[in-house]
């Protein structure tokens, strides 16, 4: 794969699943270079094999789709090329779609009531003045914030006290009714015009939504319970919520009214991450982690699947938290049955479906060398979306406890960019701990240059999946090494939990193990022409590690937490993040920052950053530089405007092919290898 082939790369939603089982509706988006951002459409995907997949939907991005209960309506998320993703409908057989909302700031996320009649949705609500609420009001003439929290910022967002995420809910129309006609001339300047009137000649086929929630807080993963009447959520509107990380169950009269809490008796302080209600009604399962007595001890927490009575009471976890993490990135709980739910689990490199009921029994349904991204439950069939070594994402039918490929959207990602499928690999750290994970090898006899990529979180993990990075630098002529060391998700809580207030040790000892490993085994992998690169907290552990080891020929340092101490104050999570993983006194920020130990690195690195990374703030990137050149190692500063932490994975598509583009260019200057490919000009130089 080269980075041109990057529009290959379809992007799978977790599927939708008509209630009689005969098909399956997803999304798939694409990174397009002409319109320089993410465009898609809405798939139907028969289950009968004899029939093929076909788009449904012509928009410029549609994602999101969901079946009314009834399977009489399609609603789904639709975005203009300039535009928010407002809320549409559209007959289940097919039709030209209706859009429900007009959301100044988008909609973030929907769901069905079981009578098929309403809807309720997530969207963040303007204080008036700001984002474009007052006509000829910019950012730059916004009124001052006055800031007297911890909890203000979020990368991807920007400030959120003034733009809180709120839930709506709004009567979805008969969509064979005559559409609405806007008022004008006589009866729109008549005195007895009303504020309706007016309404509908700005908007005049968006039906009004009911306002549910209010306040300051974020209002997460709204849904009905099972008899209509009420919409449950997870938020925190607990006293004091800007000193800890704990969040809880609400619910809220679905025709308005004050949320009321829902909590379990005997669990203590808690992030919620996401609540469902039982087809029955007697359950409230919900996704959790625990965060020990000073609400803020995050650290490596695996998520639980728990659950109690609707009304609250004793929470039963019904996952192993000690060995099991559903919270995998694509976390949502899908319902089976009056009292079943499918959740989804990180377990060592793969992502699995697992089934749980209310009365404690469990199923593994999916599993092996995959990550499942989604997965749904309608009419007697069970569909997932997933990801494996051959595709970056497509939809399969369980047939007999069997995957039955239902796509094949990565076929030209195949044909045209080709992939490498990694080698799954175990060596022993120096204590014999072993450590897991993959080597992409490029092919050709050798000797390869080998790239040792370290991922972010660190509490996350590398998966058997596709995985576009390595492609990009295999195809290039580079072994690339990636493991999970201690500290990552997915090897259970005491794994991830081994460098807390001790990062900067076993974890990089594992991952030099692994090298070391790799170079024993395999004699076409360069010992002497060795690269270190990773994101994050991969930019924490590669800064890290060439401040104390010197046999790499040149780094790369992305998006780095390269400073405990100025990322407390600059960071969104800063105030919490560097004195929970390092500790918060000043000799252990000291004792674990790649800052602090930077007048010992002598490996020429490049530095990459992205100007409105709020998660890593540019100025950690900015202050590393200019301290490695201003003691004379080879050094360069790639920053990108306008992004974000997720430039890698969500960036503009220009900029991401940019990115590979100076990063290949990089290693082609200290790891010089036959496939090099010319790189193209993209980057203006400030200087070396």
């Amino acid at each position: 794969m080269n980075p041109e082939h990057l529009p290959l790369l379809n992007a799978v939603s977790a599927p939708a699943v008509h209630p009689d089982g005969t098909r399956a509706v997803v999304s798939v988006v694409r990174p397009d270079f002409d319109a320089d951002s993410y465009v898609g459409q809405l798939w139907n995907v028969p289950l009968d094999p004899g029939k093929q997949p076909r788009r449904v939907t012509r928009g410029f991005r549609d994602t999101a789709p969901a079946f009314s209960p009834d399977g009489l309506v399609l609603a789904f998320l639709r975005a203009s090329a300039d535009g928010k993703p407002q809320l549409h409908v559209v007959e289940a057989g097919g039709g030209e779609p209706q859009v429900l909302t007009d959301r100044q700031l988008g909609v973030s996320s929907f769901a069905w009531s079981p009578d098929s009649r309403r809807v309720v949705f997530s969207s963040r609500e303007a204080e008036e003045g700001r984002y474009g609420s007052t006509e000829g009001v910019s950012a730059g003439g916004e009124n001052p914030r006055l800031i007297t929290e911890y909890q203000y910022r979020m990368d991807g967002v920007g400030y959120t006290l003034d733009q809180p995420l709120q839930l709506f809910v709004l009567d979805v129309p008969e969509l064979g009714e005559e559409p609405r006609v806007a008022p004008a001339g006589r009866v729109l300047k008549s005195a007895k015009s009303s504020a309706e009137d007016c309404a509908a000649a700005a908007s005049p086929h968006v039906p009004r939504a009911r306002q549910l929630t209010a306040g300051r807080a974020d209002h997460i993963g709204g849904c009905f319970s099972s008899d209509g009447n009420s919409v449950f959520f997870v938020a925190s509107l607990h006293e004091r919520s800007d000193g800890d990380l704990a969040r809880g169950i609400y619910r809220v009269d679905a025709g308005g009214g004050e949320p009321v809490p829902v909590r379990p008796t005997n669990t203590g302080r808690q992030t919620v991450e996401a609540v469902r209600q039982s087809r029955d009604g007697k359950w409230l399962f919900f996704i959790a982690h625990d965060l020990g007595e000073s609400g803020l001890d995050f650290v490596a927490r695996n998520s639980a699947f728990y659950c109690m009575p609707s009304a609250g009471g004793d929470a039963t976890p019904l996952s192993d938290v000690e060995v099991m993490d559903v919270a995998s990135p694509g976390l949502r709980i899908e319902l089976r049955g009056a009292d079943g739910a499918l959740v989804l689990n990180s377990a060592q490199g793969t992502v699995e479906l697992l089934e749980f009921r209310a009365t404690g029994s469990h199923a593994l349904l999916v599993h092996g060398d995959q990550e499942v991204t989604g997965a749904a439950w309608g009419g007697g069939s069970m569909v997932v979306t997933f990801s494996d070594p051959s595709t970056a994402g497509d939809v399969a039918m369980l047939d007999g406890g069997e995957l039955r490929l239902l796509t094949d959207f990565s076929a030209a990602l195949r044909t045209q960019a080709g992939i490498i499928e990694p080698q799954e690999l175990t060596f022993a750290s120096t204590d014999g701990y072993p450590v897991h994970g993959w080597l992409v090898r490029p092919p050709g006899v050798g000797p390869h240059p080998v790239l040792l990529n370290i991922h972010g979180g660190p509490f996350s993990q590398y998966t058997i999946a596709f995985f576009d990075e390595a492609q990009v630098y295999a195809k290039a002529g580079y072994a690339v090494l990636m493991c999970n060391p201690r500290g990552s998700a997915g090897y259970g809580q005491d794994h991830g939990r081994a460098i807390r207030a001790k990062m900067g040790t076993v974890d990089m000892q594992d991952v030099l193990a692994f090298l070391d490993g790799a170079l024993a085994k395999f004699s076409v992998l360069d010992s002497a022409s060795l690269g270190i690169m990773g994101g994050s907290y991969g930019g924490y552990l590669t800064a890290w590690t060439i401040s104390r080891d010197h046999r790499f020929q040149a780094a790369i340092v992305e998006r780095g937490f390269l400073d405990p101490v100025s990322f407390s104050g600059s960071s969104d999570i800063g105030w919490f993040f560097g004195g929970e993983y390092t500790g918060g006194s000043p000799e252990q920020f000291a004792a674990q920052s790649p800052m602090a130990a930077v007048g010992a690195v002598r490996t020429p690195a490049l530095v990459i950053h992205s100007e409105d990374d709020l998660r890593c703030p540019v100025e950690q990137g900015q202050r590393y530089f200019t301290a490695l050149k201003q003691q004379g190692v080879e050094t360069a500063f790639l920053v990108f405007p306008g992004e974000n932490h997720e430039l890698s994975r969500s960036g503009t598509p220009h900029h991401r092919r940019q990115r590979f583009e100076q990063i290949l260019e990089w290693w082609a200057k200290y790891l010089p290898t036959g496939a090099n490919p010319t790189p193209s000009p993209g980057a203006e130089s400030a200087g070396s």
